[in-house]
């Protein structure tokens, strides 16, 4: 339990320990003001993280690192979901048609295509998703 934590539970076992002397009649203001204290508390947790991170990312572009903003850079969340998504979408008609022509075989054949490729993505493996040098990810911020 960390620091903070244990503030917040002796906030917390204050706040119950009040309740019980003032009655119930309080309860709504008394959880309002906790609730503020916690608000509080993630506001600034929150803000330290920014912070971090931000510093963080000013070294990387430091270092010469080229970041990526967006969440659309290699190997990123935005990335790797809209591969999945675009590879779920074109598999409803590649299935209708494998089960058309070819019924279950083809329809097995199909979905190991569409896992392979999957597969294949989150490996790494296809070429364009090769993360550029240090050199060139320099010359673009010259």
């Amino acid at each position: 339990m960390t620091a903070r934590d244990h503030e917040l539970k002796k906030d917390l076992a204050a706040t119950l320990e009040t309740r019980k002397e003032l009655g119930p009649e309080y309860e709504a203001e008394l959880v309002d003001a906790f609730l503020e204290k916690v608000d509080r508390k993630l506001d600034a947790e929150i803000d330290r993280r920014v912070r971090r991170q931000s510093a963080e990312l000013q070294m990387a572009v430091a270092r010469g690192a080229r970041p990526h903003l967006d969440g659309h850079g290699p190997g990123s969340f935005g990335e790797r979901f809209g591969f999945a998504a675009v590879s779920l979408v074109l598999a409803i008609p590649l299935s209708a048609i494998a089960v058309v022509n070819a019924h279950l075989a083809g329809l097995l054949v199909t979905w190991a295509g569409i896992v392979g490729v999957n597969a294949l993505h989150v490996a790494g493996l296809f070429p364009w998703q090769h993360r550029r040098t240090k050199q060139e990810s320099a010359s673009d911020w010259e």
